[in-house]
C-alpha cells in the first residue's frame, strides 16, 4: 500500500515545497515512515483489508500478525500447492481479544499446514482521523529522510519521533 496523498500533501505543507517535481520522492518517503511507525509501535495505522497465512496448528490459536484487527470476513486452507479452499465455519473459531489482536483456531484436524485468513486491520480509517501524534511523526521522520538523503554524516531521526510515537507502542512477548 503507498502513502496516502494527504500525508504526502501534510509533508510537502511542512518542508514549504511548492510544485510537484518532489511527490514521487515524498510518496516513497511517506511510506517507509508509516512502515518504521507501524514497526516501531505494532499497530497497523491505516485500516485496510488484509489477507495473511497462520500456521493450520490445531486446536492452538494462532494469532493474525497485524493489530487492532476489526473484523475476520474469511478463513481458507492451503493446500500444498497453494490452492485456497474456504473454510466451513464449524471447521474453525476466531476471536478478536481486547487489545485488538485477531486469533483463529481449528476445531478439528483437516488436511493443510497453513490457513489463509481475511481480515481488516487498523488504528484510523483514513489519514485525517489518524491520532495527531502518530502523524506527526509520520511526517517529521519524511522532513528528515528528506533533508538528509545520501548524507554521510546523518546522526538518525530527530528523538521527537520516538517521542511522538511512543505513547502508542505495543511491546510483546514472542
Amino acid at each position: 500500500m503507498g502513502a496516502p496523498a494527504q500525508a504526502v500533501a501534510d509533508a510537502k505543507a511542512y518542508l514549504r515545497i511548492d510544485g510537484t517535481d518532489e511527490d514521487a520522492l515524498l510518496a516513497t518517503l511517506a511510506g517507509a515512515a508509516i512502515g518504521l511507525c507501524e514497526r516501531f509501535t505494532g499497530l497497523t495505522l491505516l485500516s485496510a483489508a488484509r489477507t495473511d497465512m497462520v500456521a493450520a496448528c490445531s486446536p492452538e490459536w494462532q494469532r493474525l500478525p497485524a493489530t487492532p484487527v476489526s473484523a475476520i470476513a474469511s478463513v481458507a486452507s492451503l493446500d500444498p500447492l497453494g490452492v485456497a479452499s474456504v473454510l466451513p465455519v464449524e471447521a474453525y473459531a476466531i476471536d478478536i481479544d481486547a487489545a485488538g489482536d485477531g486469533w483463529v483456531r481449528l476445531t478439528g484436524p483437516i488436511a493443510a499446514s497453513r490457513l489463509q485468513v481475511g481480515y481488516t486491520a487498523g488504528i484510523a480509517a483514513d489519514w485525517p482521523s489518524l491520532a495527531e501524534p502518530l502523524r506527526q511523526g509520520v511526517i517529521r521522520l519524511v522532513a528528515h529522510l528528506y533533508a538528509h538523503r545520501d548524507a554521510v554524516d546523518d546522526a538518525g531521526p530527530p528523538a521527537a519521533v520516538t517521542a511522538l510515537w511512543r505513547p502508542y507502542r505495543r511491546m510483546r512477548l514472542a
